[in-house]
């Protein structure tokens, strides 16, 4: 070792080289800086030599590339579509209750508890039909009344019974739904319904519910019986209590979404169990939009159905007479894939470049929710887990939140952006909490999955806002059917990436009219907010 580490002149031995630590880099420095505090006389570098230096400590550092947030989008392509005669349904109708063959005291519910006067078309077509003992298929826009189309006949036919009904005789109706929300919706209706007939039990079984509890109430009788497909299926394999002997109707409710959930295999179950007990009841299938799915569900469960479908009402009378006999001869395709509107629905489409997509959504909340005010807002995301995300990151910029550090002197009191959360993987004691809460609130931003799409009924939401595309039209519809519901205002907002624009052609395609917005405009609301406004270093700031 000392041979090969000494110099060929007989000089003492080199000392081995090694790579220099970050001790000995922070040695030099320390060094360089006791220099430069020291006398003047020593001598520094050039000034070329500095330049050189500096030019190789640029190269030898790797390359960030940085980004601005409202620099280097994609174009937003100019939407290219040709406006299309939207299908409309009348809602409303100037019959009352009161010209149907029903019990004085039902009538009186209807108007003084539901406060509800005359029916809508959906009503005046399926209430006589059910309560002439007939099957029934069901085709109407979202928010036309379907519940009670299905409800008020029901009531009915129970009550006028020749042999009184007993609690403890079981289920003599089955009310399929798809959600816990909707179950929950529906079973608050037919107790308002029932309320002169007390005598009638209903009852609720779904998911996140305590199965003891749910048995109990089945041991001590319920005659009309909501559930969720997959809890009805547990309680039909474990409960021995529960039975169908007397089970005269069955309703299924949303019928679309039961599917689109994977809950065919459950409903199909549900049959056999009701068919094993009793063959012969009333079968109603009810639906806003209508599919493969549902036309196949209808042929397993209805027998030689009348088929009700407003929409299709209105388009045959606005055909001549030869295209009429052709449209009747046999469902087309196409007609199947209109969808009804709410009349008084504004529907709204935005481009938005993906990164910018967070900020216009936070300019579009305080634009309507906290700038204009008496503004309901429901958010759809496409999945829990952004739900979750946009919450808790809304809840703590937005909502003046306790973990916030919002300056007190904001222009406008941000106290009433109330922001709440609705999805699948939430506690139901939580989903029941959240739905309760917003239902009783006049303002206020719910963010939710399509859980909340179907069927809900939420009085006094003005807007709807599509963050993510649906996967389909049909979706479309039933998000936007949470608002300009029975004969309300509202409006509906779609937020593209500029890589989605032919999405707005898929909807012409199936008769749905949107205008576009320009996301500019939305974005110019953020300087009506003192905290977004850029204050420079000696400008006075009056607040």
């Amino acid at each position: 070792l000392k041979r090969r580490l000494q110099s060929p002149h007989g000089n003492p031995p080199l000392k081995r080289k090694c790579k220099p630590s970050i001790n000995t880099f922070q040695k030099c420095a320390t060094e360089a800086d006791s220099g430069k505090k020291g006398p003047s006389s020593q001598k520094s570098l050039p000034k070329k030599q500095l330049t050189d230096n500096g030019n190789e400590s640029q190269k030898s550092r790797p390359f960030i590339k940085t980004s601005s947030l409202f620099r280097n989008n994609p174009d937003i392509p100019e939407i290219h579509r040709k406006a299309v005669q939207q299908v409309q349904e009348n809602v409303f109708t100037t019959d009352s209750f009161s010209q149907l063959d029903l019990h004085p005291h039902l009538i009186s519910t209807i108007n003084t508890v539901l406060k509800i006067s005359s029916m809508t078309s959906v009503q005046k077509q399926t209430i006589p039909v059910l309560l002439q003992g007939k099957d029934a298929l069901v085709r109407s826009q979202t928010g036309s009344g379907k519940t009670l189309a299905y409800g008020i006949p029901l009531v009915q036919s129970l009550q006028g019974m020749e042999s009184k009904i007993q609690r403890s005789d079981g289920p003599y109706a089955l009310i399929l739904v798809p959600t816990r929300e909707l179950a929950l919706q529906s079973f608050d209706t037919m107790q308002k319904l029932l309320k002169p007939f007390a005598w009638i039990v209903p009852g609720v079984l779904m998911g996140g519910e305590k199965r003891k509890s749910e048995k109990a109430r089945l041991r001590k009788g319920i005659n009309i019986l909501i559930s969720t497909p997959g809890r009805l299926v547990d309680h039909i394999k474990s409960t021995e209590c529960i039975h169908f002997r007397r089970t005269q109707w069955l309703i299924i409710d949303e019928a679309d979404r039961i599917l689109d959930l994977g809950f065919e295999k459950d409903v199909a179950a549900i049959l056999n169990a009701l068919n094993a007990e009793r063959e012969t009841r009333q079968n109603v299938l009810l639906s806003a939009t209508l599919t493969e799915g549902v036309t196949r569900l209808a042929d397993i469960s209805l027998n030689d159905p009348v088929s009700i479908s407003i929409a299709d009402e209105i388009q045959k009378a606005l055909k001549p007479a030869s295209q009429d006999r052709q449209a009747s001869s046999s469902l087309n395709c196409m007609d199947q894939e209109d969808f009804a509107v709410p009349e008084k629905l504004k529907q709204y489409v935005m481009m938005v470049p993906s990164k910018l997509k967070l900020v216009t959504l936070a300019a579009f909340i305080l634009e309507k929710c906290k700038f204009e005010k008496h503004h309901k807002m429901i958010i759809f995301f496409s999945s829990c887990e952004q739900v979750e995300f946009y919450y808790e990151l809304l809840l703590k910029v937005l909502s003046g939140g306790p973990e916030s550090e919002q300056p007190q002197h904001s222009s406008v009191s941000s106290a009433c952006l109330q922001f709440l959360r609705l999805h699948g993987n939430m506690e139901q004691e939580e989903r029941t909490e959240v739905f309760q809460e917003f239902l009783k609130s006049k303002t206020g931003v719910l963010l939710c999955t399509d859980v909340a799409a179907r069927g809900l009924d939420l009085p006094q939401v003005t807007w709807i806002m599509q963050y993510n595309a649906p996967a389909s039209p049909a979706e479309y519809i039933h998000r936007i059917g949470r608002t300009a519901r029975i004969g309300c205002h509202g409006n509906s907002l779609l937020v593209l990436a500029p890589s989605e624009a032919e999405y707005v052609s898929l909807l012409a395609s199936h008769k749905i009219n949107v205008s576009e917005i320009k996301m500019e405009k939305v974005l110019s609301s953020l300087m009506k907010d003192d905290r977004f406004k850029l204050h420079r270093p000696g400008r006075k700031v009056s607040y």
